[in-house]
């Protein structure tokens, strides 16, 4: 061939390979020659001449089902996706283009380019870029500083040598278990048994329950005590005797109480974690909703049953009466406060009892097992109870109603706090 021909050969197969490439394959160039019989491999600095070219091949490793759906989801859950590989920039974007990361070339960011820029444009790429492509192993570690330093939590995923050192500087690395290497592996924190993004989706939404449900727990735990002290602290304020023994108090919070607390930790997903913002890092579990509400909630119960029990004494009740029909108020009071605890922010009378057996089923066993000690000889010697009449019964649950309406109350109140902040 002249040099016109060759020219315009080589860039037929450039065309070709960007061809391919737009259609996300990662595309080879082949040739053949004779090397140097003293030549050896492993020492080789000179580059090869004298070959003759083969062909292009491609090569395509094709997005698993579920990824794009995945990657939405990460974007609802305000979790942002980036792609950093060393593929070509034209390979890159035909992929990114799939998971609706990319649409333009000038949405890719190149490792060449990455070379090029200081701290602060490296960071401003970040912010802007989600396409990162012909990117060196230190360029995925520099990346990745850069998205500590302007704040993002930053999870990395990875399987091969080169990715260890970007897996142990990211918040959470997280390594494939397939294909991973053991080096990857080992400097990650979670390991991706059947290396799907979408599991890694999945976990997000699982730990976001889990967290949710930590709350509920420690909300239900303590709101109801610190009602027991208010209860306590205004009886011997008003000279009024000892409201709850002891053993009843011990009863309270161990058996009927802690029942209820382990049931409510398998409350299900409320059905839209993954469409909440994530919660800032620094933010503690006892923010200002849980404390407001647990003041609320506290208050709530804690005032309507010192008005009960002193209502009882003034009426003329004996002690051990009043301290049992008290007992009974308290138990109530949990009973519909555990339905309180189910949702921060949405109404109790949208959430069915019946997506949630195990809460369910201990919340009438709590109750149950109460009603029956009543009954039982034993259980009224130790706990000082006895059984009471319905019309009494009706009485203190229309009574232990009132938290349930203090809660929605300030459920309403809360949302609409929280629309006109996010308006202005």
């Amino acid at each position: 061939l002249n040099g016109n021909e060759a020219s315009n050969q080589v860039k037929e197969m450039h065309r070709l390979a960007e061809i391919m490439g737009e259609q996300g394959y990662r595309v080879l160039a082949l040739a053949a020659g004779t090397a140097p019989a003293q030549l050896d491999p492993a020492r080789a600095t000179l580059k090869p001449s004298n070959l003759t070219f083969l062909g292009l091949v491609g090569m395509i490793d094709p997005l698993r089902p579920g990824v794009h759906d995945a990657v939405s989801a990460c974007r609802e859950a305000g979790v942002r996706t980036c792609m950093i590989t060393g593929d070509h920039p034209v390979t890159a974007l035909a992929i990114s283009r799939d998971l609706g990361l990319a649409s333009e070339p000038h949405q890719v960011v190149t490792g060449s380019e990455l070379a090029k820029m200081s701290s602060a444009e490296m960071e401003e790429a970040i912010r802007t870029a989600r396409v990162f492509a012909r990117v060196a192993p230190h360029q995925k570690l520099e990346l990745v500083d850069a998205a500590r330093r302007v704040g993002h939590f930053v999870a990395v995923t990875g399987d091969g040598v080169n990715d260890a050192p970007a897996l142990r500087a990211a918040n959470i690395g997280v390594a494939m278990g397939k294909s991973g290497t053991d080096v990857a592996r080992e400097a990650a924190e979670l390991v991706i048994s059947d290396d799907n993004f979408a599991t890694i989706v999945a976990g997000i939404e699982e730990g976001r329950v889990a967290y949710d449900n930590v709350r509920k727990v420690i909300y239900l735990l303590i709101s109801t005590g610190a009602a027991e002290v208010v209860l306590v602290v205004l009886a011997l304020l008003a000279g009024l005797p000892l409201p709850l023994l002891a053993v009843q108090l011990l009863w309270l919070n161990l058996i009927t109480n802690g029942i209820q607390d382990v049931a409510l930790a398998f409350e299900p997903s409320e059905g839209d974690v993954l469409s909440r913002a994530p919660r800032p890092t620094t933010e503690r579990i006892f923010n200002r909703l849980m404390i407001e509400r647990t003041i609320v909630a506290a208050l709530v119960m804690g005032f309507a049953s010192f008005g009960a029990f002193w209502w009882m004494i003034q009426a003329g009740w004996t002690e051990e009466s009043a301290r049992n029909a008290l007992l009974l108020l308290m138990v109530l009071f949990e009973n519909v406060h555990i339905g309180n605890c189910r949702s921060e922010t949405k109404s109790a009378l949208r959430l069915s009892p019946f997506r949630s057996p195990i809460l369910l089923g201990g919340a009438l066993i709590a109750l149950l097992l109460h009603l029956g000690i009543m009954f039982v000889p034993l259980g009224q010697k130790v706990l000082r109870v006895e059984p009471i009449s319905f019309t009494t019964l009706a009485v203190l649950g229309a009574l232990a109603l009132s938290v349930f309406i203090a809660m929605e109350i300030h459920k309403w109140t809360w949302a609409m706090r929280e629309r006109r902040r996010s308006a202005s």
